[in-house]
């Protein structure tokens, strides 16, 4: 089952991203896509013990990772011009920044799976750790700037939580990145799936969950998050949730808290204060982040064409046809858009 089940969910999402979306037809829902890809692809990939064993499969998914960014970065120099630009397109830090801080810690959280990579290493030492992390960090820090920068330089204001909404439905080559984002989603999770069991088997198992326990666990993980992607289509709101509730207290307040409650350094000592201000920051960022997201939630197009997708006005497979006449439809559309 391990071995078919990556295979055939490859096949069965190759096959959704091509073929024409009819909402009426079960079998091209993303309901259907998601239940399917989770039973044949992150089922068997989270049943592994080992988490050295995703070694390959996370290699996979940063370059697919990397092949996501240049197709982002290849429609903002090919789309970009034609989306009109907001007004305040270049107002830096807006009220609702501090949902985006969150949005940043979590894309950077790391602890909860430090031990079990730790372990996972040939040599496990702390200079190696230390050269993987920073590492890691750097390049993962160097690649969400990108992101960042080039899909706002191509929307601007109109920019959606989920930066894929922004692209037309038409656009071949951005459906092929969904694809592409879609396996990396489904090589990442079971990495996370490992936290989950691991912590479970700590604290009811002693450390090593039996065989048939170790599969009913890592289904009924699975199961939950496969409800929750059931019942929310946004991404934007869960990864808001998810940075000021999780990612807050893990990379902010915790560590934080811990190290002055541990330490014998004295007060003035840089790292302490450094603690001592990393603490209030990651206490505002959940509080008013949480806050702000419940009240004021990003929103998100759920699937909808963008104006500038209307096929009577817009079209990508032509982006190089008539500079003319599509800038002046754009004009036409950006003006009644604002009327």
């Amino acid at each position: 089952m391990k071995q078919a089940g990556f295979p055939l969910g490859i096949l069965l999402l190759l096959w959704v991203s091509y073929i024409s979306v009819d909402p009426e037809n079960l079998f091209v829902g993303r309901h259907f896509v998601i239940m399917i890809s989770t039973v044949t692809f992150t089922l068997p990939l989270s049943l592994y013990r080992d988490i050295a064993k995703l070694g390959k499969i996370s290699l996979i998914s940063t370059v697919l990772t990397v092949l996501i960014l240049g197709i982002v970065i290849t429609r903002m120099v090919s789309l970009g011009p034609y989306v009109p630009k907001t007004d305040d397109a270049w107002v830096f830090a807006k009220p609702n920044a501090i949902q985006a801080v969150g949005v940043m810690s979590f894309a950077f959280i790391c602890h909860h799976n430090s031990f079990l990579v730790y372990s996972s290493l040939e040599e496990p030492t702390v200079a190696k750790w230390s050269r993987i992390i920073h590492t890691s960090i750097m390049v993962s820090t160097f690649i969400c700037m990108l992101f960042a920068t080039c899909g706002y330089l191509s929307f601007t204001g109109f920019t959606q939580g989920d930066l894929f909404e922004n692209y037309c439905r038409s656009d071949n080559l951005v459906t092929f990145g969904r694809f592409c984002y879609g396996i990396t989603v489904l090589l990442t999770y079971p990495m996370e799936c490992f936290v989950t069991r691991e912590v479970i088997a700590n604290v009811f198992f002693g450390g090593t969950l039996p065989s048939v326990f170790h599969v009913v666990i890592t289904v009924v993980i699975i199961t939950i998050a496969m409800l929750v992607s059931l019942l929310i289509d946004c991404l934007g709101i869960v990864l808001e949730l998810n940075g000021v509730l999780c990612a807050a207290p893990l990379i902010f307040i915790i560590p934080s808290a811990c190290y002055l409650k541990l330490s014998e350094e004295p007060r003035t000592h840089s790292d302490k204060i450094i603690s001592c201000v990393m603490l209030p920051i990651g206490a505002v960022v959940m509080v008013f982040g949480f806050v702000m997201a419940v009240i004021n939630p990003q929103d998100c197009t759920h699937g909808q064409e963008m104006f500038y997708c209307f096929p009577d006005n817009f079209s990508l497979t032509n982006i190089s046809d008539s500079h003319f006449q599509l800038t002046t439809q754009l004009s036409t559309l950006n003006i009644s858009i604002f009327q």
